[in-house]
């Protein structure tokens, strides 16, 4: 009876050992399958971390390349800017410079034509009267060329804005408020008054 039940436990023994054999190659190759699936996980996620990686290196390179080219960009802005300022101060600097240069053109004929007249030795009253007369009408129109306008002042209506009465009187050749008398001509430069006229006024 003992003997029995050892060879029955040696059948059922080998029974599983066939059945453990038969089976053993599935279950290999499922456990290839399993392996071979969990390798590619590993292999997906460490290329989407070496993805993520070289993402985060493209966008640091990036970013500082941007960075670069925003600098270099207010550098030369700043070199520009430098630049114009010298410019504009040279500019400034010659203007003031060479601001009478067009004028002072102009009315060196006129002290030309001065020095000739007083190198002159003549008894020619007259013809000596006649060219002071057109040396001043040289000079009249130099000065008219570079903006300057004699104010209108004998005759007119007094205008504080042009004018200034220096003294009041009666007269029956002016109206009242307007201007007998002018004791020194006034003048504007391109529309603006350097110096107004001083005049007499009417007062009755």
């Amino acid at each position: 009876m003992a003997e029995d039940n050892v060879k029955h436990i040696h059948i059922e023994d080998a029974d599983e050992a066939e059945k453990q054999k038969t089976e053993s190659p599935e279950a290999e190759e499922a456990a290839a399958e399993e392996k071979a699936e969990g390798e590619g996980e590993a292999a997906e996620e460490n290329g989407a971390e070496e993805t993520a990686e070289a993402g985060e290196e493209k966008a640091a390179e990036e970013e500082k390349k941007a960075e670069e080219q925003e600098s270099e960009r207010y550098m030369r802005l700043m070199a520009e800017f430098q630049n114009f300022k010298r410019r504009a101060a040279r500019e400034k600097s010659d203007i003031h410079a060479y601001a009478n240069e067009k004028i002072i053109g102009e009315l060196l004929p006129v002290l030309d034509n001065f020095e000739r007249a007083l190198d002159t030795k003549s008894d020619d009253v007259e013809g000596y009267a006649k060219g002071m007369e057109l040396i001043f009408t040289q000079l009249k129109t130099a000065l008219e060329h570079a903006g300057l306008e004699e104010i209108p002042a004998l005759g007119e209506e007094f205008d504080p804005n042009v004018h200034n009465a220096v003294m009041t009187e009666d007269s029956d050749e002016h109206e009242d408020n307007h201007i007998s008398k002018v004791l020194q001509k006034g003048y504007k430069l391109n529309d603006k008054v350097i110096r107004p006229s001083m005049v007499a006024v009417v007062r009755k």
